[in-house]
């Protein structure tokens, strides 16, 4: 008889409980019982899963990997096991990992939580805000919500929104600067920029008339990482700022920000993608939250007219 699932829970229940000891008392197991089971998976596997000392445990590399595959593992067991015995489809439930760039997070996933939880109230949701491109395996992140070009992975991805780049500025900037009438203008603007490792700093537009591309160099005394950033400084009137659209439309409406250059704006727009780890059969919480926000954002953009 194959045990190999109880023994992963067992080492799941050590790494979480972070004792042989803790883990024995959830488990109504001797800690020399839970010691042994964990021998034995190292004795079959043949590398170490855990560094032991007198104060802590700690994971080796084959242990992290290990542990990723494990809980995946015990959660799909588990669905499997709700779905025969409600003889329903699987409800989706437990803890779910979504990381998110600080300004879409903020802008767009966030206002959208209290709605997914009301249809999925068993889901734990454990949101994390970051400009930082993640590894989701290393970060134990069920997905990961990008903007713009995707790296080449093994990752799935599903697009679930678009967004379009507008140039602001405030009106007391534009009132002591004047208003661009033309890309050319640009090179008299302070012209904040993210400070992305890129081969040029210019901006893309198109012609209003011949309807052709072209872009225009920028410069100015302020870099930033993220929109946030760029976004208070455009309001509080240090200069021009090229932001997604999800970043500024609250500022734009209630007058805080003035859009610029509108004649010239380049049409292509970012993708913003869910990504996720491919699975032939995925968990029903990551499968619902992918569904959900590929739904709300769709008709919030149809209702922006974005």
């Amino acid at each position: 008889m194959d045990y190999r699932s109880g023994e992963m829970g067992v080492f799941v229940a050590v790494v979480e409980a972070g004792s042989f000891s803790a883990a024995g008392r959830r488990l109504a197991l001797t800690p020399s019982a839970v010691s042994k089971l964990i021998s034995r998976i190292e004795d079959r596997l043949g590398v170490s899963l855990l560094t032991r000392s007198t104060r802590a445990l700690q994971l080796t590399p084959e242990g992290v990997i290990y542990l990723d595959r494990a809980r995946r593992v015990l959660a799909e067991i588990e669905e499997a096991e709700r779905a025969v015995a409600t003889g329903a489809g699987v409800v989706p439930r437990g803890r779910l990992r979504v990381s998110a760039s600080v300004g879409f997070g903020e802008m767009r996933l966030l206002p959208l939580v209290p709605r997914f939880l009301a249809l999925y109230p068993q889901v734990e949701l454990d949101i994390s805000l970051t400009d930082a491109v993640i590894d989701l395996v290393d970060e134990r992140t069920d997905i990961a919500l990008r903007i713009g070009s995707l790296r080449d992975s093994t990752l799935k991805a599903r697009k679930i929104y678009e967004n379009e780049r507008i140039i602001v500025a405030a009106p007391a900037y534009l009132a002591a600067h004047g208003l661009p009438q033309h890309p050319a203008d640009l090179a008299h603007h302070n012209c904040m920029r993210f400070n992305f490792r890129r081969p040029l700093d210019e901006w893309p537009f198109r012609d209003p008339i011949s309807g052709e591309g072209f872009s225009v160099p920028i410069r100015g005394n302020v870099y930033g990482n993220n929109g946030v950033i760029l976004r208070r400084l455009a309001v509080d009137g240090l200069g021009l700022a090229r932001l997604g659209s999800f970043h500024v439309e609250s500022d734009l409406a209630e007058g805080r920000l003035v859009s610029v250059l509108e004649a010239y704006k380049h049409p292509e727009k970012e993708q913003v993608h869910a990504v996720y780890v491919g699975h032939d059969h995925l968990a029903a919480r990551v499968r619902a939250f992918v569904d959900f926000m590929a739904q709300a954002l769709g008709e919030a953009q149809t209702v922006r007219g974005a």
